[in-house]
């Protein structure tokens, strides 16, 4: 238990010293990332010294979680540093990466405004490429389901998969946004009762 501890704290530190290297850009403001995604494994493997440390139980929420129909997931989520840092990260396809950092206290809700770059370049702005169909599940603790609406309409607008989405659900409504409604309820993504 002590020395899960002191893995803990090692590999805090660890992040905490490779944040500090991140920049940002005017597009991302307040925003800032590395130049390219760091590898959080990498880190991990290095801060505990070689021992076991699973970088997912630096996890303070999730902010969505993805499933594909052949069983593939893909996680993004925030590590909270006691310096009053957000570190955002994701998980999949075998790597779990930092992709960027946002204050706690900022006078910009990070949490939003990094799922809205991050949906508006496809992933683009933090280093990463979003690819792959739409999954066939969707989890996320955010309240504001507009929010969660609202990503998803960019993402699959800036790939191109409006049909691809359209063909996933039973009908078809004039406004994309009610087609994606449609398909979050089909992957069993609670959306609240419109009025």
């Amino acid at each position: 238990m002590f020395a899960h501890r002191q893995n803990r704290v090692r590999v805090l530190e660890a992040v905490e010293q490779t944040v500090r290297q991140f920049r940002t850009r005017p597009e991302i403001w307040p925003l800032r990332v590395p130049a390219t995604p760091v590898s959080l494994d990498d880190l991990v493997s290095r801060a505990a010294g070689g021992a076991t440390f699973d970088p997912l139980r630096l996890r303070a929420r999730t902010l969505l979680w993805l499933q594909w129909e052949a069983g593939e997931t893909w996680e993004l989520w925030i590590i909270s540093l006691p310096s009053g840092l957000k570190v955002y990260c994701d998980t999949g396809g075998g790597e779990t990466r930092v992709l960027a950092t946002g204050r706690r206290d900022s006078e910009i809700e990070t949490d939003r405004l990094f799922l809205e770059l991050l949906s508006e370049s496809a992933g683009e702005h933090f280093g990463i490429e979003m690819a792959g169909g739409a999954p066939v599940m969707v989890r996320s603790p955010i309240e504001d389901r507009t929010l969660v609406v609202e990503f998803f309409v960019n993402l699959f607008e800036v790939m191109g998969m409006e049909e691809e989405v359209r063909g996933l659900i039973a009908g078809r409504h004039d406004d994309f946004r009610a087609d994606v409604e449609a398909w979050l309820r089909a992957t069993g993504f609670k959306l609240a009762a419109k009025p």
